[in-house]
């Protein structure tokens, strides 16, 4: 156990660290009462087997198991966690994890209350900030750690210290196109390095009218964004800015569903993967630096080449894929992620 006796900056500083190795804080012993922490738990990538032991451990001996899911997806309902855990699952929107935490933050000084999240606890501002406000209100915390793509993207067979900073790629609309992700490219490009492209997804957002209105939140259709997509705003953002930073032939990877049975690794061009059928969500994409001679030689045996899978007929139907989001409507119902499994048939 940590000896939290020591000077205010050294226990300040060990507090932090504290979280990093999933331990609890802040000291038991200046609490009152019995301590119950408030546990933070990364799932990993793919369904319910992804999660540590510590983790499910942790889980089982809580009163209040909440599933965050809007910053990222897991690929199984709910019920598939509850079933094989037996414990019940409640879904954590937006609005609640953002505005509303408050209350669960409260209960957890006396109850043992968990927050899952798909990948790391620390894979999304979101959850720091959960930790931050968790901190403001003296509430013990214990982090669990977990595989994200932020490590797993290694499966293409590029070196992660050989990455740059990741870039976001956020979903256009007709007013809105921000591109400040394609000087961050350009700066990777500079040093040689890769950048690894998350692609957006939206689960349970309100409509800009019901917002507008002040009424009740009227949600749009969960939706995610595909590799496909993702190639055609890089290129338009190319076409506008023409500094040669992602033109057509630039060299990528194309990763979907990773961490599940039927993970796809595929290398090309940016415009043969525009082509190609990943399949369902989620997808990420990667921008090729300058390969070392370990990684050209690892990307050749991790990856499927977009030309090969092309000669075998991989290709999108008519050039629209049938997850793309422009093609997927949920009617009616309250976009949660059960939901979003539903609209691309994964149960």
């Amino acid at each position: 156990m940590m000896d939290f006796r020591s000077s205010p900056l050294e226990k300040e500083e060990t507090r932090w660290v504290a979280i990093e190795i999933g331990d609890t804080w802040p000291d038991a012993s200046i609490q009152t009462g019995p301590v119950m922490p408030f546990h933070l738990i990364g799932l990993g990538l793919a369904d319910e087997e992804d999660i540590t032991l510590k983790g499910l451990r942790a889980v089982q001996k809580c009163s209040a198991v909440y599933l965050e899911a809007y910053t990222s997806i897991l690929g199984v309902p709910r019920a598939r966690l509850e079933e094989a855990w037996s414990i019940k699952i409640e879904e954590a929107p937006r609005e609640l994890v953002e505005s509303e935490i408050e209350p669960i933050l409260e209960r957890a000084r006396h109850e043992d209350i968990a927050m899952l999240v798909v990948g790391d606890p620390f894979g999304a501002t979101t959850h720091c900030d959960l930790l931050a406000r968790a901190r403001e209100l003296g509430v013990t915390t214990h982090v669990v750690h977990n595989a994200s793509i932020m490590n797993a993207i290694g499966c293409c067979g590029l070196q992660l210290y050989r990455f740059g900073e990741t870039i976001s790629i956020p979903f256009f609309s007709q007013t809105w196109r921000p591109d400040s992700f394609y000087a961050k490219v350009a700066a990777n490009r500079r040093a040689g390095l890769h950048t690894l492209a998350l692609l957006d997804i939206k689960v349970r957002e309100p409509t800009m009218i019901s917002l507008a209105k002040g009424k009740k939140p009227e949600y749009l259709p969960p939706r995610y964004m595909s590799i496909r997509q993702a190639i055609g705003q890089l290129l338009a953002v190319e076409a506008e800015r023409a500094e040669g930073v992602c033109p057509p032939e630039a060299r990528a990877i194309g990763v979907s569903r990773v961490g599940h049975a039927d993970q796809q690794v595929v290398t090309g061009t940016l415009e043969e993967l525009r082509a190609i059928d990943f399949g369902g969500p989620l997808h990420s994409l990667v921008l090729i630096g300058t390969l070392g001679l370990d990684e050209a030689e690892l990307l050749g045996a991790f990856a499927m080449a977009a030309a090969a899978l092309e000669a075998q007929g991989v290709k999108v139907a008519g050039g629209m894929h049938k997850f793309d989001a422009s093609e997927v409507d949920v009617n009616g119902g309250t976009a949660t992620a059960d939901e979003f499994l539903d609209a691309f048939g994964f149960d």
